[in-house]
């Protein structure tokens, strides 16, 4: 009788503890994903999260972790407003790690490394024959669209900081700055090996036919792609984020 007891008392208490885990974890408040749509890295997937270059790996790394969350589309910039502003403990997936952001954010091991910078230039531009990036931003004529807020990585940064060209800001996503180039409102624009391959196998053939990709010895290599949270964003979730990017 008394072992009996002893095991049903056993069996009793394995049931409260499931019950106490289970609840702990429903009752985990959830994190708001930031992400806008930018094939190839961020396209919208039927299940809710991003599919993608950076899209799937970020969203595998929230389910793996176990982490409740609660996907929201926004543009570029207002990702980083949300997650500068840190009231809602929110992550953006896919940026590059910056001082700059480093000082109001918080950073995963990276989900994805860029393969190496591209100009997508006017093929006005192309036919000038540049056989260096350092040669073609000598040129004061050049107009160089660039994303607001946005980084090209450190050596593409300060490159643009000293830079004796034009450079255009745009807030627009890059579907319009494509067009934009297209049209012949700014001459060239950077982008990963990966986006304009994308770009010109599925843009409309209109705008594709101005375009050409430009390859140069010079450019460097593309930087890392990360989970980027808000400070309020426990390091301890940090570290299942890690964890769950370090699996795969």
């Amino acid at each position: 009788m008394l072992s009996f007891r002893l095991a049903k008392g056993c069996a009793t208490l394995c049931a409260v503890l499931c019950c106490v885990s289970t609840t702990a974890q429903a009752s985990e408040a959830s994190v708001q994903v930031l992400y806008s749509e930018r094939p190839p890295y961020m396209m919208a997937s039927p299940d809710g999260g991003p599919s993608g270059l950076t899209g799937t790996p970020g969203t595998r790394a929230f389910k793996l972790a176990g982490i409740p969350t609660r996907w929201l589309a926004l543009p570029t910039n207002r990702q980083l407003l949300v997650v500068r502003d840190g009231s809602t403990p929110s992550c953006a997936i896919g940026w590059f790690r910056t001082p700059e952001r480093e000082q109001y954010a918080k950073f995963t091991r990276a989900i994805y490394h860029d393969k190496d910078w591209t100009v997508l230039a006017r093929s006005s531009l192309a036919d000038k024959g540049d056989t260096s990036l350092q040669e073609l931003m000598q040129r004061k004529d050049v107009r160089i669209l660039v994303k607001d807020n946005y980084s090209y990585g450190s050596e593409l940064d300060k490159l643009l900081a000293r830079r004796n060209t034009v450079i255009a800001v745009s807030t627009a996503p890059t579907m319009k700055m494509v067009q934009s180039i297209s049209l012949g409102a700014a001459d060239m624009m950077f982008v990963s090996e990966e986006e304009g391959a994308y770009i010109l196998e599925h843009h409309p053939a209109e705008q594709t036919r101005q375009l050409r990709l430009l390859r140069f010895k010079d450019m460097p290599r593309g930087p890392e792609r990360h989970i980027m949270c808000s400070k309020t964003v426990p390091d301890a979730l940090i570290a299942r984020l890690n964890q769950a990017i370090a699996s795969h």
